[in-house]
């Protein structure tokens, strides 16, 4: 398992082009802040979105791992 305090990982996010880049992600109070310099204007994000995540390390305050999402239905 992977250390709860590590950087987040396995987030992406794409611009209106729909092009998809890997991300930087980081916990800002109850937020996840995702950004990329190839993205410049992100209109959408996910996380551990792929058939066999691996690495996946967002955790919610009790501790249970968050399942992997989407904020597009591209």
């Amino acid at each position: 398992m992977e250390d709860k305090t590590d950087k987040l990982q396995r987030f992406a996010i794409a611009g209106a082009d729909k092009k998809w880049f890997w991300a930087e992600a980081m916990i800002d109070g109850d937020s996840v802040v995702v950004s990329s310099p190839d993205v410049p204007a992100p209109v959408a994000a996910r996380y551990a979105f792929s058939m066999n995540p691996e690495g996946c390390n967002l955790y919610n305050k009790e501790g249970l791992p968050a399942s992997p999402f989407r904020t597009d239905d591209w």
